[in-house]
C-alpha cells in the first residue's frame, strides 16, 4: 500500500522567513521518504529591529505579512494537507511579537507559535538526527540562528543536556553580546563535555551549509577545525562587498556569515572537537517530522 502526503514547515526567524514543503511517501514494509519538494527563503532579517529597537517595525511586519500570505497560496497550490509555523528568537523579544502574530491570523488564517529555545531544540532533535550520528559516539550539536544559538549534547544515542544562548548572527552584527552571555556558553559547553574523553560536532543553520558547501566536500565528510579556523580567516580579510564578489555570497549571508563562523569556532575549541558535521537539517526539516510522528502517534491510538 502507497501513501503520499504533502506537509508544510514556515520557520519565521530573525534573519530570514522560510517555507519548505515536504513529500512523505509511506511503503508498506519500507522505510518512510521524506523529500524536500520546495523551499522558499525571504531575508526580512526581523531581528535587526528587534535587536536594536526592541519592536518589529511596520514596514517588516507588512513585508513578513506579504510573505506569510504567499506562503498560505503556495501551500494550497501544493495541496498540503497539514503545517505548523513557529517563529523563534526575534519574535520572542519582539515586544510586539505575540499582537503580530494575531494581526497575521486574522488577515492570512495562518496561526504562528512562538517558541522557546528549548522547545526549538526539541524540534530540531525530531530530524534525522539520529540516523546520522554513531551511537556509541558524543556530539555537542549546535544549531547558530540569526537571534540565538541552541547547544545539544548528545551520547550514546540519547539527549543529555540542552540549552538556548542570545547569541545569533543578527543579533551579534547589531548589538555587541555581553560578556557574560559568552563566558555562560563557554561554561555549558566545558561543564557539560568534561565527562567525555571525545566530542564531535554537529553544525546547523545556512552558514554552515554555506560554508560546507564551498569547501567542496562530499555530502557525510566532515570539516575540520583547521579549514573552518582558515576560512574565517579569509572571510574576515575580505569586505562586505568582496565577499559577495569573490565568494558568491547573498547580501544577506555576507555579513552574518562571520559571527556565525566566530560561534561555531569558538564551541569546536570549548568542546575540544576536531571536526564538524554538516547535515543540512534545521528548525523546517524538524517540524516536517514533528508532524509526521505526532500523526502516526495520533493513528496509533484510534487503531
Amino acid at each position: 500500500m502507497l501513501s503520499i502526503k504533502k506537509y508544510a514547515a514556515i520557520d519565521v526567524g530573525s534573519n530570514a522567513v522560510r517555507l519548505l514543503i515536504a513529500t512523505i511517501t509511506d511503503f508498506e514494509n519500507k522505510q518512510t521518504n521524506f523529500k524536500k519538494t520546495s523551499l522558499v527563503r525571504v531575508p526580512i532579517r526581523l531581528g535587526q529591529d528587534v535587536f536594536t529597537k526592541g519592536y518589529i517595525s511596520d514596514h517588516n511586519f507588512k513585508r513578513m505579512l506579504s510573505a506569510i500570505d504567499a506562503f498560505k497560496d503556495l501551500m494550497e497550490c501544493h495541496g498540503v494537507e497539514k503545517y505548523r509555523a513557529c517563529a523563534t528568537s526575534a519574535m520572542r523579544d519582539a515586544e510586539n511579537g505575540e499582537l503580530l502574530t494575531r494581526d497575521i491570523q486574522d488577515k492570512t488564517g495562518i496561526s504562528i507559535d512562538i517558541i522557546d529555545g528549548k522547545d526549538e531544540a526539541a524540534i530540531i532533535a525530531a530530524t534525522d538526527l539520529f540516523s546520522l550520528v554513531d551511537d556509541h559516539q558524543t556530539y555537542l550539536y549546535v544549531d547558530v540562528g540569526g537571534g540565538s544559538t541552541e547547544f545539544t549534547l548528545f551520547s550514546k544515542g540519547e539527549t543529555v543536556a540542552s540549552k538556548s544562548f542570545k547569541l545569533g548572527t543578527v543579533r551579534l552584527l547589531n548589538t555587541n553580546a555581553p560578556q557574560e552571555i559568552w563566558d555562560a556558553a563557554k561554561n555549558w559547553i566545558l561543564t557539560h563535555t568534561k565527562a567525555y574523553d571525545q566530542i564531535q560536532m554537529i553544525g546547523s543553520g545556512g552558514n554552515i551549509n554555506n560554508i560546507f558547501k564551498s569547501s567542496g566536500k562530499k555530502p557525510g565528510k566532515t570539516l575540520s577545525y583547521l579549514y573552518l579556523t582558515s576560512y574565517y580567516q579569509l572571510l574576515k580579510s575580505l569586505t562586505y562587498e568582496e565577499r559577495i564578489a569573490q565568494l558568491n555570497l547573498n547580501e544577506d549571508r555576507a555579513d552574518v556569515i562571520i559571527p556565525a563562523a566566530e560561534i561555531y569556532l569558538s564551541a569546536m575549541k570549548w568542546s575540544k572537537a576536531r571536526s564538524i558535521h554538516v547535515p543540512k537539517i534545521g528548525l523546517s526539516d524538524g517540524i516536517i517530522k514533528s508532524l509526521y510522528n505526532n500523526q502516526e502517534v495520533a493513528a496509533s491510538g484510534n487503531s
